[in-house]
């Protein structure tokens, strides 16, 4: 979990927490047939990180017909945390929803929600709810982080799907038969351009300017027998390319 999803989540549960303690004082004060459900063995379990009993726990407040709106609020919050950290992020998002129906002016619920979304990989809806978090306080730290972090993102899978399927090299231009046959195919053309840019980070990352002549000569070479090779019998280009990917990025990928 990243730096700013932790600190949303503290900043809500602790919003919560202390709603919690206010109902529960203000319980003790009401009438008999007024009373509300007690919210303490709510906050006391989330207080103790028990999210096993705070998730039922917090449903008693959640599902009773007399408890308050404030206090609704942050025991859905208080179990949308717990179900976050189970890992249970369908149930975290429907209690959000559940709680920005009750109150949509919450910055740090559309956050918390936003990152659920993230992590679940709905990068529309995640975007929605960061830019909803910014437009209720622009100066939200943890909704800046991430709608940032989150554009960079897009633009990053933006630019990769603009060159799916197209190789290093220019397709108008090619002349080989091999460069033919890898332009007619996304899964070759990919393997190619992957080959290039494994390439040119290599010989960026040479520590020496022999280990750099030593990237370029084994390029040299794999692309030279590529040429020499592709038709004949027994030669397979795809493997050969993804032999020379892992020969670059070692057995690791690195």
């Amino acid at each position: 979990m990243s730096t700013a999803s932790r600190t949303t989540g503290r900043i809500v549960i602790a919003l919560a927490l202390s709603a919690l303690a206010d109902a529960a004082f203000a319980t003790g004060a009401e009438t008999a047939k007024d009373v509300q459900v007690d919210p303490a063995p709510c906050l006391a379990a989330a207080a103790a990180n028990d999210d096993d009993k705070v998730v039922p726990l917090c449903s008693t407040v959640i599902d009773h017909e007399k408890t308050a709106k404030p206090d609704r609020i942050k025991a859905l919050i208080v179990r949308a945390a717990a179900f976050e950290r189970k890992e249970m992020y369908d149930s975290a998002i429907s209690d959000y929803d559940a709680v920005l129906r009750l109150d949509a002016t919450l910055a740090d619920i559309f956050n918390a929600r936003g990152e659920l979304w993230r992590r679940k990989g709905d990068r529309p809806k995640a975007v929605a709810d960061f830019g909803a978090a910014l437009k209720l306080n622009p100066d939200h730290p943890a909704a800046k982080a991430n709608h940032r972090s989150l554009a960079q993102e897009l633009e990053r899978v933006g630019a990769l799907k603009a060159v799916e399927g197209k190789p290093s090299f220019n397709c108008a231009t090619a002349r080989r038969a091999v460069e033919k046959a890898i332009c007619a195919s996304p899964d070759l053309a990919n393997l190619d351009r992957e080959i290039y840019g494994s390439y040119v980070r290599a010989l960026q990352e040479a520590p020496t300017p022999r280990d750099a002549r030593t990237v370029k000569r084994q390029q040299e070479a794999f692309i030279a027998r590529r040429n020499a090779q592709f038709g004949k019998p027994g030669y397979d280009l795809q493997k050969a390319m993804r032999e020379r990917v892992q020969q670059i990025n070692g057995a690791d990928g690195y």
